[in-house]
């Protein structure tokens, strides 16, 4: 077996999960919403840090937003907890944002 095929099928659940999502954003959006609705709060902290990484990842973040990037490393943390600022400042720097649906 060549190298280039061992790596591929030796390849974690995270990275393929970003690189999915770096190929989708559409499906970026439905991950953080399946994980909203399903998850608990350590599960959308990871989710939230994946599409970071997609979307060039916790530097270019901290770039875009103006945030320090060791604060955002620890925000997207499984302990993390962001403020609702930080959250959406985060989302609209990766080309998202948070949105209320009906039950």
């Amino acid at each position: 077996m060549t190298r280039k095929i061992r790596a591929a099928l030796s390849r974690g659940h995270d990275e393929a999960t970003v690189e999915s999502l770096r190929r989708d954003s559409k499906f970026a959006v439905e991950y953080l919403n399946g994980v909203l609705e399903d998850g608990d709060e350590q599960e959308l902290m990871v989710a939230l840090r994946r599409v970071a990484e997609a979307f060039g990842g916790v530097p270019k973040l901290a770039d875009k937003t103006k945030l320090n990037a060791t604060t955002l490393y620890r925000t997207l943390s499984r302990k993390g907890n962001p403020e609702l600022r930080s959250m959406t400042t985060m989302l609209r720097a990766m080309g998202l944002r948070l949105a209320v649906r009906p039950l």
